[in-house]
């Protein structure tokens, strides 16, 4: 029986044309290669599975492929022995380097010496070294010469998700290119074309789950897509309810119901829909974070109206768009403060049901705060001094008393 390749791995961008989304670095690489002047250098920064890693092997496939026009149209022929045997990490002059797991001196001196051979199958050597900021700092110094004034022959890429640990010393040497996030349309597109070339269906709002919670990482959408084809015991198609019992999510018209109840105050039905939550689920924080994320799209909508918000049906978007036409910018402010710091408040107490419980109280007592501002504003100067102190400065320090007074009162962070 053959292994089952993983669709991360099998959908793998062979060349340019096929990587999603890095539009910017395809057009600077493409000409660079074009016109055979390729720095000798490169770092490549983005979060996890948005293709550093990919874009390096395409890199050094591009430069050392055997194809007739492979450097005048800056593809790789994917068919030639150097881009077979790079594609499979087992070609001998590109050489793959972990730097997570050799981070001393001694691993980059068995770099610095390789380098002075020539290269024996390819035109360049071409070093990719993953996860570059793990390395010591005795170990960049000691790269440092090297890397700036390598062979001809050489080429260095380098690979990181935490671009700020890097020396600068070390990126005044290399060509950044931040390989950004991709869009949940982008994600979506791109699965939809993958699905249909594996013979599955998802409906259109279980992809845009997918997309939503792949948070912008193509390897990420392409893992949960295994993982819910392989819950769904792989049938032909996967509707969003599938979707919701597979992975345990939270049912939207329910937190919809429940961030309802929150911002009219009900206290006793917020807390008898919580109950049914938790019954199902423990893990109060996912549903914290579903919370910040509906507060976050109606803040959307109470901007703009019209603004197109994904991932959710057209009954939820009305109600949305309900919640948003009553609700004002300053609870919403309030409601999302409240919910941040309660992410962390969950996971240190004596019990996320007890904190999520309290956290329903505080919500719901939140929404009849009125506009501390406004408040200071309207009372009447004989019934406090601070406003008759106010009308007798200029508007300037009239803000600026304001604000101070909103400083130093205890429940002004929820403001």
């Amino acid at each position: 029986m053959s292994s089952y390749l993983a669709l991360a791995r099998k959908y793998r961008p062979q060349d340019f044309t096929q990587l999603v989304g890095q539009d910017v670095l395809v057009k600077i690489l493409s000409n660079s290669i074009k016109q055979n002047k390729l720095h000798h250098a490169f770092i490549l920064t983005g979060i996890r599975g948005v293709g550093k890693t990919t874009t390096a092997r395409i890199i050094a496939k591009t430069i050392n492929c055997l194809g007739e026009n492979s450097i005048q149209n800056a593809i790789a022929c994917n068919e030639c022995d150097n881009c077979l045997s790079i594609a499979n990490s087992s070609h001998q002059d590109v050489i793959e380097f972990d730097a997570a797991s050799k981070t001393g001196v001694d691993d980059i001196r068995q770099i610095i010496d390789s380098i002075a051979y020539a290269p024996v199958m390819a035109k360049y050597k071409v070093y990719i070294i993953d996860e570059v900021h793990m390395l010591s700092n005795n170990a960049f110094n000691a790269l440092l010469k090297t890397l700036e004034e390598p062979p001809a022959r050489v080429k260095f890429i380098f690979a990181t998700t935490e671009i700020k640990k890097v020396p600068i010393t070390i990126l005044s040497r290399c060509l950044r290119f931040d390989l950004r996030r991709l869009t949940e349309s982008e994600i979506a597109s791109h699965l939809q074309n993958i699905l249909q070339k594996e013979g599955f269906e998802f409906e259109s709002e279980a992809l845009e789950t997918v997309a939503k919670l792949s948070e912008g990482s193509i390897r990420d959408s392409l893992s949960l897509t295994d993982q819910i084809l392989a819950a769904n015991n792989y049938n032909s198609k996967t509707t969003y309810d599938d979707l919701q019992s597979l992975l345990g999510l939270n049912d939207l018209n329910q937190v919809i119901e429940l961030m309802m109840f929150l911002l009219k105050g009900e206290v006793q039905s917020s807390l008898k829909l919580f109950s049914e939550f938790y019954a199902r689920s423990s893990d109060v924080s996912h549903l914290i974070k579903d919370l910040m994320h509906l507060i976050h799209d109606v803040t959307l909508l109470k901007i703009d109206f019209e603004q197109k918000i994904a991932g959710y049906s057209s009954n939820q978007i009305t109600n949305l768009k309900k919640i948003a036409s009553e609700i004002s910018i300053d609870c919403l402010n309030r409601f999302w403060q409240i919910l941040g710091k309660s992410l962390n408040e969950a996971s240190f107490s004596i019990s996320a049901k007890l904190a999520f419980e309290m956290l329903i109280v505080r919500l719901c007592h939140v929404v009849a705060l009125p506009n501390l501002q406004q408040v200071l504003i309207n009372i009447s100067p004989k019934e406090n001094k601070v406003v008759e102190k106010i009308n007798n400065n200029d508007h300037q320090e009239n803000d600026d008393l304001v604000n101070e007074v909103l400083r130093n009162f205890e429940g002004s962070k929820l403001i």
